[in-house]
C-alpha cells in the first residue's frame, strides 16, 4: 500500500501552496484533484492585493498589469472614483499560476494524482486509510495510507464533514465571463457595481487591466439567477465598455463562503485550508490573501505535528484566533444583505461621497489588514500557548 505523511485533497491555490511547502520540508505528500488539468474549470477571478504580492513569490509572468483605480457605481450608475498611489491589484493568470506551482510541487517531491476524487477515510491504529476514486473507468479505486489529511476541496468541503470539522453555512454564488480584445479606456481599472437587483448581497464587477477582462456578478443564490443576471448586466454596459469585438475565453463560477474563518478547522486527523476553512473576507469576498497566509501556516503546523506527534502543536491552528479580526466585516456583511431595494442602495452610495464614509470606502478597497499575519504570530509564541480547542 502507498504510504504518505500528508494527503491534500484539492489543488487550487490553497492546496498547491501547502503541498509545495510541505514537499520542501521533505515530507511525503500526495496532492489529489478531481480535475485532469488545473487550467480548466477555474472558479476565481484571481485578484491579488498589494499585501499578497509583497509577501509571497507570485511569478510576475502569472500576473496582469497593475491596477490603481477603482470605479464604484450606484444602482443608477452614478460613479465615484477611488485612486491609490500604489499598485494595489493585479489579476492573476490562474491557470498558468496553478501549473507553475504544480511544477514546483513536483520538483519538491510531491506526488500528483489528477482526475481523482476523495471518497472517504477511516482511522486505523496509527494512520488514516484514505479511499480515492478515479474519474476514469469503473472499479478504479485505490486505498492509500497517510498520517494526516488536508481538506482544500472548496466551500462545500467533503473532507470537512468526514473529519467532523466545521463546515461553511453561508456563501454567495458568482459567475463571470473572461474576455479578450476589449479596448481599454483609460488606465487599468476595477469597476464595482452596487445593485441589489443584479447582484443581491454582493456586487457586479468588471476587472479590466488592458489584457483580459473579467465581467461577473455575485450574490445570494436564493435571491437571483446568476447566469440571467450576468447577461442582463453585460447588456447594460454599452456606455462603460465596448464589448462589440470581445472574444470569450471561458466562463467561471462557484460558491464563495462569506461567514468568515470557521472556528473548528483542525484535529488530530486533519485540517482545512482555503475556502474549506472559510478563509475569505466576509465583506469583499476576497480569498487569495487569506488563502496564502492560512495555507502557509498550515504547512508549518503540519510539519511540526508530523515530527513531534504533539497535539499541542495543532492549537496554533484554530479559527478562533482569527475570527475576532473579522467581527466588523461580518457585521457589515449582515448589513449589506439587508439592502434589497435599489432606492436604499442609492442612498447608501450617496453617503459614500461624504468625507468620513469615503475614507471608509478607500480603506475597504486599499486597506492592508484583511487577514492577520499568522506566520508572525506563529514565530512569536510557542504553539502550546496559542490557545484554541482541539477535539
Amino acid at each position: 500500500m502507498e504510504q504518505y505523511d500528508v494527503i491534500i485533497i484539492g489543488a487550487g491555490l490553497a492546496g498547491l501552496q501547502c503541498a509545495r511547502l510541505l514537499g520542501r520540508e521533505g515530507l511525503r505528500v500526495l496532492l489529489v484533484d478531481r480535475k485532469d488539468s488545473l487550467e480548466t474549470s477555474i472558479h476565481t477571478t484571481g485578484i491579488f492585493v498589494r499585501r499578497t504580492l509583497e509577501d509571497f513569490d507570485i511569478p510576475p509572468d502569472c500576473l496582469g498589469p497593475a491596477v490603481r483605480h477603482v470605479a464604484l457605481y450606484s444602482p443608477s450608475r452614478r460613479r465615484m472614483e477611488l485612486v491609490s498611489p500604489h499598485d494595489e491589484f493585479r489579476v492573476g493568470k490562474m491557470g498558468r499560476l496553478y501549473t507553475r506551482y504544480l511544477e514546483q510541487c513536483l520538483l519538491a517531491g510531491v506526488s500528483w494524482l489528477p482526475g481523482t476524487r476523495y471518497a472517504g477515510h477511516r482511522q486505523e491504529e496509527n494512520h488514516l486509510l484514505v479511499r480515492l476514486d478515479s474519474n476514469h473507468g469503473l472499479n478504479n479505486s485505490r486505498c492509500v495510507s497517510a498520517r494526516y489529511l488536508v481538506g482544500a476541496d472548496g466551500a462545500n468541503s467533503r473532507v470537512a464533514g468526514n473529519l467532523q470539522l466545521e463546515r461553511n453555512r453561508e456563501w454567495i454564488v458568482g459567475v463571470e465571463d473572461v474576455l479578450t480584445d476589449v479596448p481599454l479606456d483609460g488606465p487599468p481599472r476595477l469597476h464595482c457595481f452596487l445593485d441589489p437587483e443584479i447582484a443581491p448581497g454582493y456586487l457586479a464587477w468588471i476587472a479590466h487591466d488592458g489584457e483580459d477582462t473579467h465581467i461577473g456578478v455575485g450574490g445570494y443564490a436564493a435571491m437571483f439567477e446568476p447566469v440571467q443576471a450576468l447577461e442582463k448586466f453585460k447588456a447594460s454596459l454599452k456606455s462603460i465598455v465596448d464589448l462589440s469585438g470581445a472574444k470569450s475565453v471561458e466562463r467561471r463560477g462557484g460558491r464563495i463562503p462569506v461567514g468568515g474563518v470557521l472556528n473548528n478547522i483542525a484535529n488530530r486527523q486533519g485540517l482545512l485550508i482555503g475556502d474549506a476553512a472559510g478563509a475569505v473576507s466576509p465583506l469583499t469576498a476576497g480569498g487569495l490573501d487569506p488563502c496564502m497566509r492560512l495555507s502557509t501556516l498550515a504547512a508549518k503546523v503540519i510539519a511540526e505535528y508530523i515530527q513531534s506527534a504533539s497535539e499541542d502543536v495543532l492549537r496554533a491552528y484554530s479559527g478562533e484566533r482569527f475570527r475576532a479580526r473579522f467581527a466588523s466585516r461580518l457585521w457589515m456583511r449582515r448589513l449589506a444583505s439587508t439592502f434589497r431595494q435599489r432606492q436604499l442602495m442609492e442612498l447608501a452610495c450617496a453617503g459614500l461621497r461624504l468625507p468620513v464614509i469615503n475614507s471608509f470606502a478607500w480603506h475597504v478597497f486599499f486597506g492592508r489588514g484583511s487577514f492577520p499575519d499568522v506566520n508572525a504570530e506563529w514565530a512569536q509564541q510557542p504553539a502550546c500557548e496559542a490557545g484554541g480547542v482541539i477535539p
